[in-house]
């Protein structure tokens, strides 16, 4: 399957901003110098992020630079404090919208179906449809998507906000959809779990693999 070029992306003073401060933490994190190129340098490290590191390693460093970016007296109010309503599962896809466009591209609300934990199935705003998804357009890596995204990403907003995050890549049109309240699956329950590489598109890619092999590892504990 070919996708074609990555989309081109003009980005503003604010976006360059964001990009070079988590590239920033990402170095940090790593232990390396902070690397130069906007956007395409940033997946340019993620890259560097996955050799020689396990998924869990991987997705560990992820969730330390998410932690860095919030002080933790404020995750523990948010957690101890804020419960999961449908007014707060909302307020948060809104604010995905607004705020993540320089990280994934354009991305619209919708109205989605969540189950809680008790089996209670209601309906809310609460899902953003991210149309193309740059990062994974940029780094066309499965890998790279699950361990350095999709994962610690559930794992931050679910664990340490206490705001149950759903992800869901599709690897077909580079589209995503998420999902604020809905609690997510356990990695090997999850249809990532079994996706085989972007043969063609990913330079880390086995294409005598079934799956993906940077995925079939243990997840973040």
């Amino acid at each position: 399957m070919s996708f074609g070029p990555p989309e081109t992306y003009h980005d503003n003073w604010l976006d360059r901003l964001f990009i070079a401060l988590f590239s920033h933490k990402i170095a940090q994190a790593v232990g390396t110098s902070v690397p130069s190129g906007g956007y395409g340098g940033f997946v340019a490290l993620s890259k560097a992020i996955m050799a020689g590191r396990s998924a869990p390693e991987q997705q560990t460093v992820v969730a330390i630079v998410l932690r860095s970016l919030v002080p933790a007296p404020v995750l523990w109010l948010v957690r101890t404090l804020v419960s999961p309503t449908r007014w707060v599962c909302e307020a948060n896809a809104w604010f995905a919208t607004l705020m993540f466009q320089w990280l994934v591209g354009p991305s619209e609300l919708r109205q989605v179906d969540v189950t809680d934990p008790q089996g209670t199935t209601r309906s809310q705003r609460s899902g953003v449809h991210i149309k193309k998804c740059r990062y994974l357009d940029e780094s066309r890596c499965v890998g790279l998507c699950v361990n350095l995204c999709q994962q610690p990403t559930q794992a931050f907003f679910t664990r340490d906000f206490g705001i149950p995050l759903t992800m869901t890549p599709n690897f077909e049109d580079f589209s995503c959809e998420m999902v604020f309240g809905q609690v997510p699956d356990p990695l090997d329950q999850d249809p990532v779990y079994q996706k085989p590489c972007l043969v063609g598109e990913c330079a880390q890619g086995d294409p005598q693999a079934i799956t993906c092999p940077q995925v079939r590892s243990s997840p973040l504990p």
